[in-house]
């Protein structure tokens, strides 16, 4: 089995802020694919779990790899991309008339990828409407395109993944459980990568080893210490943001040996890392040589010192200002991407759509588009 599995043509995914690259080192990832190995071979339903950046796609796709249907297609769709709108037509075709736009008929995703294998990334961010018809096509082996009555029959492989609690929002009401169970036939969970300590090292090595062909720089070593450091850390965007490390920490060093303090870490990492008595050394190791003095306190402690002075001065609407601070900032963070502003806030799109609408940040026109 290779050491580290990744996306095909890695170089096509540069701002995709999920996982490019999977490894199967540690004792947990051997376990783990040791259950595709059983689950693969089958057509059941499988139903892929864990946090963003774990690298699920990279599991639908060895799971396609491993099973009968490997020469058919491999299509990944994301539910949280489209509108509540649009969702039913990108995944059931629709014909030409079915609503405004509809200038010729044209196939879904269930018709493109017959045969074969379709990956149906955040799951849960699937509006009712749209699960109830999902659920009918797992039953009967067929669509019905959007605008139409005729049913044509298709034979695919469903594999779904969610970064939330799909049973959670069943008892919540926003998740059918008939079509839970549907989707969970054969449950593959994708732990954190601070859970699977020993994965680090090898996609390491995978990063260095793109990155430095990309910047055309020779490939320096990594102390002893700095290795610690990055099996330390607690990694809360995962495979994602061991790969900014690594590229990051290759555009700033030009020395032969990476050191621990080369390496920047998120604020949130850090102090999930270490004990509250050790945040002031932890800014010392991610903060740059130039700032590791000045700036002694976290942004975390900046922002609990800024929201005790709010509640000594006790505005009017104060929770209201602090949530539209969060969502509006966030909105702004992610270039004002409905999508990553959700995965940025472990928000469905939905949920995150509807607050920017509330809060007026978003227009309500602007709210129902892609």
């Amino acid at each position: 089995m290779m050491e580290v599995l990744s996306l095909p043509n890695p170089a096509a995914h540069a701002i995709s802020i999920r996982a490019k690259a999977l490894a199967f080192e540690d004792p947990n990832s051997k376990i783990l694919l040791e259950r595709i190995r059983l689950v693969a071979p089958s057509d059941a339903s499988v139903l892929v779990t864990g946090e963003s950046g774990t690298g699920k796609e990279l599991i639908a796709r060895l799971v396609h790899t491993l099973s009968e249907r490997v020469d058919r297609p491999f299509i990944a769709v994301n539910c949280g991309a489209f509108s509540e709108t649009l969702i039913e037509s990108e995944l059931f075709g629709h014909e030409r008339g079915a609503f405004t736009g509809a200038l010729d008929s044209r196939p879904g995703w269930f018709e493109a990828a017959n045969g074969g294998t379709l990956f149906l990334d955040e799951v849960g961010d699937l509006p009712l409407s749209a699960q109830v018809k999902l659920l009918r096509v797992l039953q009967e082996r067929e669509v019905v395109r959007v605008g139409s009555r005729k049913a044509i029959k298709i034979d695919v492989r469903l594999v779904a993944a969610t970064n939330v609690k799909l049973e959670a929002a069943v008892r919540a009401g926003n998740f059918r459980e008939d079509l839970y169970y549907r989707l969970n036939v054969a449950k593959l969970a994708l732990l954190p990568l601070r859970q699977r300590p020993d994965d680090i090292l090898p996609l390491t090595k995978h990063f260095i080893d793109i990155y430095t062909k990309r910047l055309r720089i020779s490939t320096p070593t990594i102390a002893d210490a700095a290795l610690r450091r990055l099996q330390q850390y607690s990694w809360p965007g995962n495979i994602r943001e061991l790969e900014n490390v690594i590229h990051h920490t290759l555009l700033i060093s030009r020395g032969q040996q990476i050191e621990a303090s080369d390496f920047q870490f998120s604020s949130l990492g850090v102090l999930s890392s270490l004990n509250e008595g050790d945040v002031a050394a932890a800014d010392g190791l991610h903060a740059p040589a130039e700032q590791r003095t000045a700036d002694s306190a976290s942004p975390l402690q900046a922002l609990k010192k800024a929201l005790t002075r709010l509640y000594d001065e006790n505005p009017p609407d104060l929770w209201q200002d602090i949530e539209a601070a969060v969502f509006s900032t966030a909105y702004d963070y992610c270039d004002r991407n409905q999508l990553q502003t959700s995965r940025l806030l472990n928000l469905s799109r939905n949920i995150v759509r509807a607050r920017l609408a509330q809060l007026g940040i978003l227009k309500l026109q602007a709210a129902d588009s892609i």
